[in-house]
């Protein structure tokens, strides 16, 4: 399926990383527009919304315990070549409440 999941306004960033939650199959997107999402692909809702960073997310993964997400945040260029932020890495605790897909009322 398609959905627009990184946006600001009107304005569509591309997706530039995507991981799966080793136990709830859920999934992790991160964007160059800074942000961190957390989706339940079956229901094609999103679960949690991080605050936006400074600049792209340009890769994150899940610890195999799902217990931890690694976010790196680099400009990725999408602008062109200009000054930006430097590139760092960050480690964001992760509850099930985070990523377990939500129960659907029928």
């Amino acid at each position: 399926f398609f959905f627009k999941c990184h946006r600001v306004g009107n304005r569509i960033y591309p997706v530039n990383a995507i991981s799966f939650h080793p136990h709830w199959h859920t999934f992790a997107t991160g964007g160059a527009d800074g942000s961190v999402s957390i989706w339940d692909g079956n229901a094609k809702k999103r679960i949690r919304h991080y605050p936006r960073h400074e600049t792209s997310v340009s890769s994150l993964a899940f610890h195999p315990k799902g217990d931890l997400l690694a976010v790196s945040v680099s400009y990725t260029f999408e602008e062109g070549d200009k000054a930006h932020p430097e590139d760092k890495v960050l480690l964001k605790p992760v509850t099930d409440g985070d990523v377990q897909p939500r129960i659907r009322k029928s």
